[in-house]
């Protein structure tokens, strides 16, 4: 099957083309012809897999084509379809995607979210737009200022409905949902359907078709994942060793922590690669100018914390390193999925210590096999023990020995 046969117009059939894009994803194929003839959707899908494309490509054919869900009024300023997100950084590529695909039509979009100033949301909103891509706080936020209006929306996608739950955001959700119009067309995306989805589901979605396309937290199929057992204290001169023997181009690497992103970042950086970080102790203009740096291959290494393992689409990324795993293993999944995206293969390398060795365990059972164990280089190994038997010296010899050292050049100034 090709784009040019899902029932998409010319403009939008080129914009694809035009983004290197000729068969639909699995996802893509079954969403796209289900939204354009007016099915609500369930669908689970798991991340890398052109879900974004599945839901914007119809969402905008929609827009261009005037559809309505009911009688009326002409469009006017009002946004038509609302895309409700968990994330900046989600916000960010669904407003990418939707300014790619949407480049040879009229359709006016905009992204609205907190941590940036709002009077440039406010007049975007002001001069009218068919399509609003936002996170749930900044949109109330300009729903209470009566600067967004919600009373046209004829479509609404919520994204991520799983990192919604986790987020907390469903008490948001729930008032945004109250401001819709009740005849709508509601697309519902997740990457699990959990018993809370199901609920969730059940109680806005409309006789919807269900799409599930991939296994419950299944990784990509073309990502190849292993892990090296190593000490703590071996971990950063492993990556780094990773990093220049292996020639690695752009390196996505997970830490636990903010602290812990910005020392590895430090440590990195002195010893000579291009490092970005994004946590969430980053303002979101150095958070976007990270991604951005990274995205053009002006950084070689970005070091994220969990922030990132959703939201971000990096194209033909090829490694993503846990440099710490995940205390929830599918919170795994969601992190190598920023490779092995839309076909493309890569690579996901965990580095983990014994501390860690329950955490490997249940990823493991959740893969539902074990990873690939690769022998850490015996340099690294070394490096690591010769440390390890400095540190074990009792202070006392430490101190002895520096003391006689200091005694015996007293004795030759003396004399």
């Amino acid at each position: 099957m090709a784009f040019t046969s899902l029932g998409l117009s010319e403009a939008l059939s080129r914009a694809v083309a035009e983004q290197g894009y000729t068969q639909p994803t699995p996802i893509q194929s079954r969403a796209i012809p289900a939204v354009l003839n007016g099915r609500d959707l369930l669908a689970a899908a798991q991340t890398g897999t052109g879900k974004t494309a599945a839901f914007t490509l119809p969402l905008l054919q929609r827009l261009i084509d005037g559809a309505r869900t009911h009688d009326r009024p002409k469009p006017g300023r009002a946004p038509r379809a609302l895309v409700l997100v968990p994330t900046r950084e989600l916000a960010l590529q669904v407003s990418e995607s939707v300014r790619a695909y949407g480049r040879h039509t009229q359709t006016r979009a905009t992204v609205v979210f907190g941590g940036v100033g709002l009077q440039p949301q406010i007049d975007a909103l002001r001069h009218g737009i068919d399509l609003l891509i936002a996170t749930p706080g900044r949109l109330l936020d300009l729903v209470s200022r009566r600067h967004a209006d919600l009373a046209e929306v004829d479509f609404f996608v919520l994204d991520e409905a799983d990192r919604m739950l986790d987020m907390g955001f469903i008490p948001d959700i729930k008032r945004i949902l109250r401001l819709l119009p009740q005849v709508r067309q509601n697309l519902l995306f997740s990457a699990t359907f959990s018993e809370d989805i199901r609920r969730l589901a059940a109680g806005l979605l409309h006789h919807p078709l269900s799409i599930d396309v991939a296994p419950r937290n299944a990784p990509a199929e073309l990502i190849s994942q292993s892990v090296y057992h190593v000490p703590k204290a071996g971990k950063q001169a492993l990556l780094a060793h990773l990093l220049s023997q292996g020639r690695w181009g752009q390196t996505l690497v997970f830490t636990l922590t903010k602290h812990g992103a910005n020392k590895l970042a430090e440590q990195l950086d002195r010893k000579g690669f291009r490092v970005a970080v994004i946590h969430g102790n980053k303002s979101q203009a150095a958070r976007t100018r990270a991604l951005a740096n990274f995205k053009e291959d002006r950084v070689q290494v970005l070091v994220a914390t969990d922030i990132a393992a959703r939201g971000l689409d990096i194209h033909r990324l090829p490694h993503v390193v846990n440099f710490e795993l995940p205390k929830v293993p599918a919170d795994y999944v969601h992190r190598i999925g920023r490779t092995g995206r839309a076909g493309a293969g890569g690579e996901a390398v965990s580095l983990v210590c014994t501390d860690e060795a329950r955490q490997l365990r249940d990823i493991e059972r959740l893969l539902g096999r074990q990873l690939l164990s690769h022998p850490v280089p015996a340099e690294i190994l070394s490096a690591v023990n010769a440390g390890s038997a400095t540190a074990r010296t009792p202070p006392s010899q430490r101190s002895g020995a520096a003391k006689g050292h200091d005694s015996t050049s007293s004795q030759r100034r003396a004399s």
